[in-house]
């Protein structure tokens, strides 16, 4: 078992003590979430002839359902890369207990971002099953949405856990979901095309990495992918460039923390 295994191994041990807690928010609330908005308001989005159409003739749960599992996943790992990140560092001190063995800060990092990414995978596996089960999934690409989401949790997780290890207080977390998230969520295509935007706002949009998370699960769900291969390429790049410079610059932040107490 390597050293970084062993950080995994005790983030599986901590969940299992309170995953109850997390049962709602990383599982059940998503799909309710689904049902209200994808089932029930989808029902009187479908019956409006111009909506299904500004939606390419999709029904507004097709829509929505590969939107909503990038998006999860960005909330997830957010939450994943705020608070447990704070602990090890301030609260516990679990990492500096951690950094007293051969576990050096790399294998901390490393460590943590893989049980992120286990997180994810969990989370996504499960509401993937559930959207091809109320008929949201028309392509046996689906099943590609599940690493799609991961890595656009996971570019949101590296920079942010690079934040958290900055952070001594969880003041500034507030900001984050307040000011970032949130409005990530709400406006990055999730619910309706980035097109019916204002014009000023759309490039924003674009760069947001909900957005291109979004694209990607959408069109790996609807099995339109093969209509424009380079622009998949385009989101998973930007993706994993996002997720690696975060990566790199949680080694640094980590580091600087376990190094000055």
């Amino acid at each position: 078992m390597t050293v970084m295994s062993r950080v995994v191994e005790l983030r599986a041990m901590q969940y299992r003590r309170t995953f109850r807690a997390s049962l709602f928010s990383s599982f059940l609330n998503p799909v309710l979430f689904l049902l209200a908005m994808g089932v029930g308001l989808g029902t009187y989005v479908d019956r409006s002839g111009s909506a299904t159409q500004a939606l390419g003739g999709l029904s507004y749960l097709q829509f929505l359902a590969p939107g909503l599992l990038a998006a999860t996943a960005m909330q997830a790992a957010a939450f994943e890369s705020t608070f447990p990140i704070m602990a090890g560092l301030t609260w516990q001190k679990v990492f500096h207990a951690m950094y007293a063995t051969p576990i050096g800060p790399r294998d901390i990092v490393l460590g943590n971002l893989a049980w992120i990414a286990l997180r994810l995978t969990m989370i996504a596996a499960i509401f993937t099953i559930v959207m091809t089960l109320f008929g949201a999934a028309a392509s046996p690409l689906i099943l590609l949405a599940i690493p799609a989401a991961v890595l656009t949790g996971m570019a949101f997780a590296t920079p942010i856990a690079a934040f958290s290890a900055t952070q001594r207080t969880p003041e500034k977390f507030n900001a984050v979901f307040r000011f970032g998230i949130t409005p990530l969520f709400l406006f990055s295509g999730t619910f309706f095309p980035i097109s019916n935007l204002p014009a000023a706002i759309q490039p924003i949009a674009w760069f947001s990495p909900l957005w291109h998370g979004v694209e990607l699960s959408r069109a790996l769900a609807l099995g339109t992918i093969g209509a424009n291969p380079l622009l998949a390429i385009v989101h998973v790049v930007v993706l994993a460039a996002i997720a690696i410079g975060g990566a790199a610059w949680a080694f640094r932040t980590v580091e600087r923390r376990l190094v000055r107490g």
